[in-house]
């Protein structure tokens, strides 16, 4: 195995359903991964950043091991699993083999932690299941597999500060403070689009399992990103989400919970990347996703993965059909990619910052008033019950999203038709590619119109 350098990631590994992701949830100190009585719920690797006792550093879970040799399973799945523990091992500077003390220990635990030993990462042993103290003595059994044995209880959040103690002391130091917090991407869209593989041939390796079955990614996996060095460099962090089907379709408790997750990874990304299949076209499921986007207010980058297969089609042609169908994202900016052989996808890294950089845009005020006032002059609103809405000042209060408060005399006197011409002009003036822009309507009186 490769002597990477190691960073400060702590990776948790073991055998199937000894309670991984309850352990990595528990140090997590938030729910992240699915934990379900099934085997084989998690599937790719799942990283967040994480704080113990002040120490802050990357935590990684990993799918059950069945064998740490790839190349000895036929199934796809328990293969990218085995592979990307092994890519958790190397990228490691701690390793926690979680085992299950109820059960002692197994063959499959030795093999682990034969592993283990031959990549030369610092290693404790979590005894988990030790739910009450009368379990404790049986944690020693596990030293036999050479490294310290500590009894813990994921579900009763027991033992974890000892077992923390050396893992936190074997840490390298803590490197300089970065300036900027990464920039989020959220890849959403329908099963079988292509969302993991676009993700690994942005980093160049396998970094999430890909499959032609769809379904294959079940949690929302976050991948640390960077592109170029030093002060320069660009961060991100790449949210793979689980593909989304109607939500009849889903019908198991893990299913449900994977689409519960895609949403709530819209929730927390600052772009979000809405991919479509080329040949397959948008479809109503594609329309729903696009609506959850709006619903959160996030910037939007439509992504038409698999070009390579589309034969004789204009990208022009493709558009203008594209834009028909999902008139609601006429703001929104379209690049054509292939996952497979890579065409555009610089591009689209260049057309996220542009999106992320158009979220957080501020407008200046003077300027804004005088757009507002030259559009309210060329269109006079309309007279609803006989007045007319008088319009008196606008500024920008938050982004993003970019939200302009606007000052009239009675907000409801605006109509869907004449605030839709208010964001045509503005967007026509401005800009704002793929960025929301949230309408205030506020007056003297105390009365509101309803925010966009």
């Amino acid at each position: 195995m490769s002597d990477a350098k190691a960073q400060r990631v702590v990776a948790i590994v073991g055998r199937p359903n000894v309670g991984k992701s309850a352990l990595f949830n528990r140090l997590a100190g938030r729910r992240m991964a699915i934990v379900h009585e099934a085997p084989g719920v998690t599937r790719d690797r799942m990283e967040c950043a994480a704080e113990w006792d002040g120490q802050r550093f990357e935590l990684v879970d990993t799918g059950g091991l069945g064998t740490l040799d790839a190349a000895a399973t036929r199934d796809v799945f328990e293969a990218g699993t085995q592979r990307q523990a092994e890519l958790a091992i190397r990228e490691a500077a701690v390793v926690i083999l979680v085992t299950d003390l109820t059960d002692g220990v197994l063959p499959l635990d030795r093999d682990v932690a034969r592993r283990l030993h031959a990549s030369g990462r610092f290693t404790v042993v979590a005894a988990n299941k030790a739910d009450h103290p009368g379990r404790d003595l049986q944690a020693a059994e596990f030293e036999a597999l050479g490294f310290p044995a500590f009894p813990v209880s994921a579900l009763h959040n027991r033992g974890l500060g000892e077992l923390m103690e050396p893992v936190l002391a074997a840490l390298p130091p803590e490197g300089a403070e970065a300036g900027e917090s990464p920039l989020k991407v959220a890849v959403v869209g329908r099963p079988n689009v292509g969302k993991s593989s676009y993700i690994n041939k942005l980093l160049g390796s396998d970094r999430v399992i890909v499959s032609d079955m769809p379904g294959t990614t079940r949690d929302s996996i976050d991948v640390p990103f960077s592109l170029g060095t030093g002060e320069a460099a660009r961060r991100y962090v790449l949210i793979d989400t689980a593909g989304s089907r109607r939500l009849g379709r889903a019908h198991t408790a893990v299913e449900r919970f994977s689409l519960f997750r895609a949403q709530k990874s819209i929730e927390r990304a600052d772009v979000v990347v809405l991919m479509l299949d080329a040949v397959e076209g948008p479809g109503v499921q594609d329309k729903k996703l696009a609506a959850q986007i709006m619903e959160h207010r996030k910037g939007c980058l439509l992504l038409v993965n698999k070009w390579d297969l589309t034969k004789g089609i204009q990208p022009e042609e493709y558009e203008a059909a594209l834009r028909r169908a999902m008139s609601f994202l006429d703001y929104v900016p379209v690049i054509f990619v292939s996952s497979l052989t890579g065409y555009a996808l610089r591009r689209s890294i260049e057309a996220i910052d542009q999106i992320a950089a158009q979220t957080r845009r501020h407008l200046t005020t003077g300027l804004l008033n005088r757009v507002l006032h030259d559009a309210v002059a060329r269109v006079q609103p309309p007279h609803v019950r006989g007045h007319r809405l008088k319009f008196y000042y606008a500024a920008q209060t938050e982004a993003p999203p970019v939200t302009i408060r606007l000052f009239v005399n009675d907000p409801k006197r605006m109509t869907p038709a004449y605030r839709a011409y208010l964001l045509r002009v503005l967007r026509n003036y401005f800009g704002l590619e793929g960025a929301p822009i949230c309408l205030e309507f506020k007056s003297s009186h105390g009365a509101d119109a309803p925010t966009d």
